[in-house]
């Protein structure tokens, strides 16, 4: 028996309808989250100043041209850039790094990438800001070895352009180019070391900058408690912590923060790590000995808030960490052209 052309069209209809509801039934619900979750967290700003070190563009460039610059170490070989690639959000992918002749710290090199905004420098906060934390390695025996301070300032004396550099990022200083400005100078170009990534644009009110996926992932990031160390700004970096607070950690040969107070209640304390770009900072930890941010989540939890997570909420967590990926500013971080070597420029040194 035919159908008629009425019949027919209302079978479609029919079928459509019945289709559109079972599309309705499989779509999932849109993600939303508590806005009060958000109060603890916030935007990353363009730049991250210092009223004791002004950001001024004659400064930035000479210390672009310094963070590159491997004649600041006693082999010649290794510069800032060495163990802190920028081009590699910050990081070497590396345990613990390369130093003078081969040799090796103990401690995993952090990016340097937003960590001009935390509360201090080093795993062991024993330094106060970037301009203080630019010293350190050069002066460090197992680092870029450098004997004494008088010795980088020789270096940068031997070179024409440096000295032309300096006195226009310092003007009116009798004496320009010296050790101090030297690591001002660094940090003035690690203030601008800024990655804004989607999770800046959802808390300055993109709803659609993350996914369903991101934001359930931070619900479970919040429903887990990691945000009691890893808020603010820069999701971490603006607190001291125990590791091991829930469980004794196991591994007690690093005393962290003790090193430093020598108070013996800061034993096994560091700073807490930003989670900015923590999916490209691997590996992870003080001592870069875990491997996958599946692991590091997992051992957070279970050893700073005693919980066990399931796999399910791990790669869930680790989906919203993926928003904390920002930008390379890939201008900005261009090697520049450094100056030649002149006659009087010290010879590199092998020698431990």
């Amino acid at each position: 028996m035919r159908k008629s052309y009425a019949q027919v069209m209302i079978a479609v209809i029919l079928l459509s309808c019945f289709m559109a509801g079972c599309s309705k039934r499989n779509t999932p619900a849109p993600v939303s989250i508590d806005i009060a979750s958000l109060h603890a967290f916030g935007p990353l700003p363009e730049v991250m100043a210092s009223d004791a070190n002004p950001i001024t563009e004659e400064k930035v460039g000479l210390g672009r041209m310094l963070y590159y610059e491997t004649r600041l170490s006693k082999s010649q070989k290794i510069s800032c850039d060495s163990c802190h690639l920028l081009d590699q959000y910050g990081t070497d992918g590396q345990p613990t790094s390369d130093g003078h002749n081969g040799q090796r710290g103990d401690r995993n090199a952090p990016t340097v990438y937003n960590a001009a905004g935390h509360l201090a420098q080093f795993w062991d906060g024993r330094a106060t800001d970037v301009e203080e934390q630019a010293k350190g390695p050069v002066m460090n025996p197992i680092e870029m070895a450098m004997p004494t301070k008088e010795q980088v300032v020789a270096v940068l004396k031997s070179m024409p352009e440096y000295v032309a550099a300096f006195q226009a990022a310092f003007p009116g200083e009798k004496d320009a180019v010296s050790f101090d400005n030297m690591a001002r100078a660094v940090g003035a170009f690690e203030r601008k070391l800024v990655t804004p990534s989607r999770w800046d644009k959802f808390l300055r009110g993109d709803q659609n900058a993350l996914t369903s996926e991101e934001k359930a992932g931070f619900r479970a990031y919040v429903e887990a408690g990691c945000q009691t160390c890893h808020a603010g700004t820069y999701v971490g970096g603006n607190l001291y912590q125990k590791l091991g607070m829930a469980k004794t950690w196991s591994d007690t040969s690093d005393p962290g923060r003790e090193k430093v107070t020598k108070n013996p209640m800061d034993r096994l304390v560091f700073k807490v790590p930003s989670l900015r770009n923590v999916e490209k900072t691997g590996p992870y930890f003080h001592n870069g000995k875990v491997e996958t941010l599946a692991q590091a989540v997992s051992l957070m939890a279970e050893y700073q808030l005693g919980k066990t997570l399931s796999d399910a909420q791990v790669k869930s967590i680790i989906i919203w960490l993926g928003a904390l990926t920002g930008n390379i500013p890939a201008e900005y971080i261009k090697a520049p052209v450094l100056p030649k070597g002149t006659a009087k420029t010290p010879k590199p040194d092998i020698t431990q």
